[in-house]
């Protein structure tokens, strides 16, 4: 999806396949990081260095966000229209609401900016043809450097011979409608029995997974399809409690010979699931979004939930054409949550992003149903990404955005 092409500048290191392996390989995921701490910028083919520089990002009062973003989008030319339309040459967007990449003139070796990432003409100039919309940038405060991960939980291409769409035990559903994005009928073309002349087929665009933890709307939504198929009319499932959701919980309580208040309680869940022949509540969510646009969701279970995920992020690519398996390069950033937010989701142990296998450890941690994993399996292309957190993705995260997870964000 993101090509790479070799270029000079004196002003950063490079290191570049030679030109026969370009040939051979044109088209390589590439990825963006941004130390805060070091004011530097390394792009990267999977574990590999392809060139750094120097950066000036956000100044105390207007600091720049850290977290995982992607590219929105880009423009040679633009003005900003919060500062004065102050020239942003070669601005790539990161978030709706005013971050981006972009040239400039004054590139101190400090953070200097209003929030952007500054980077030095020449080099925005060459970045700019190496990018392409939905190409990672991750800020961190620290380096960070993406290694290889061998993992078994991780998702790798199955043939999408099967139905992808017969997975009723995994209980999927559409994600949330976005403004904008319709909700009509789908008109399904049928196959022309006619032969047709083989052609190449088109490249997959890549997915974008989150797994995180399940807020009140993920189960609210469970108890709604739960009730339905017990008998107890809850209406659509649509993850916001109302009069009818009230009533058929009174309804199942009444029934259960348990106490008919209609409150939603960790053991009202419980009790849902034993009845419905369920197993274990879930705890955990997995979402995916495909160019840009919500397309389905999951419930996933995290064991140990007392244990905090960390947040991690791994993208996807080198798929080899014999075994059609990929690579995954994987990191792990800093993000300390609140003592709210910890109480909030039951965390009472920390995880040390620095400490050794903290990735491996969160992995091992997740269980995906199997329905699911072959679903993603028919879905993963090159350039393909999984975001793990356990605060999930924040304002930022929407229409015409990739899931946005924000770590860090400057004080207001």
């Amino acid at each position: 999806m993101f090509s790479r092409i070799a270029f000079g500048i004196s002003l950063c290191t490079l290191a570049l396949a030679s030109s026969t392996a370009l040939a051979a390989k044109p088209q390589v995921p590439l990825q963006v990081i941004v130390s805060k701490d070091q004011q530097s910028l390394v792009v990267y083919d999977g574990d590999t260095v392809i060139a750094t520089s120097n950066v000036s990002t956000g100044k105390a009062g207007h600091s720049t966000p850290t977290g995982i973003f992607s590219i929105l989008e880009k423009r040679r030319h633009h003005k900003s229209n919060i500062y004065s339309n102050a020239p942003m040459p070669y601005m790539q967007r990161l978030t709706w609401s005013g971050i981006a990449l972009h040239s400039a003139k004054h590139v101190p070796d400090y953070p200097a900016s209003h929030g952007c990432v500054r980077l030095p003409n020449d080099f925005a100039a060459e970045l700019f043809k190496m990018t392409a919309r939905g190409l990672h940038v991750l800020i961190s405060d620290k380096q960070v450097s993406p290694v290889k991960i061998g993992n078994p939980k991780l998702f790798q291409p199955v043939s999408d011979a099967a139905d992808p769409l017969l997975l009723s035990d995994a209980q999927l559903r559409p994600s949330m409608a976005q403004p904008g994005v319709g909700t009509g009928s789908v008109e399904v073309a049928m196959s022309d029995p006619a032969p047709v002349a083989a052609t190449e087929a088109e490249p997959k665009p890549p997915i974008r997974i989150l797994i995180t933890r399940r807020g009140e709307r993920e189960t609210l939504l469970d108890i709604q399809t739960l009730l339905n198929q017990l008998g107890h009319d809850a209406g659509m499932p649509d993850g916001y409690a109302g009069r009818q959701t009230s009533d058929a919980i009174k309804s199942f309580q009444t029934s259960e010979g348990l106490t008919a208040d209609g409150i939603v309680t960790p053991a009202l869940v419980e009790a849902l699931y034993r009845k419905a022949g369920k197993g274990t509540p879930p705890n955990g969510q997995l979402m995916v979004r495909q160019s840009f646009k919500p397309l389905f969701e999951a419930p996933v279970v995290i064991a140990k939930p007392e244990i905090a995920l960390g947040t991690h992020f791994l993208q996807f690519q080198d798929i080899d054409a014999n075994t059609n398996k990929g690579d995954w390069f994987g990191v792990t950033l800093e993000n300390t949550l609140s003592n709210v937010t910890k109480k909030r989701l039951g965390i009472t142990a920390e995880q040390d992003a620095l400490a050794f296998n903290a990735l491996q450890r969160t992995l091992d941690r997740i269980t995906v149903p199997l329905e699911v994993r072959e679903r993603i399996g028919t879905l993963l292309a090159e350039g393909s990404s999984l975001t793990i957190s356990d605060t999930g993705f924040g304002q930022e995260t929407g229409q015409g955005t990739d899931f946005i997870t924000v770590t860090h964000a400057p004080k207001s």
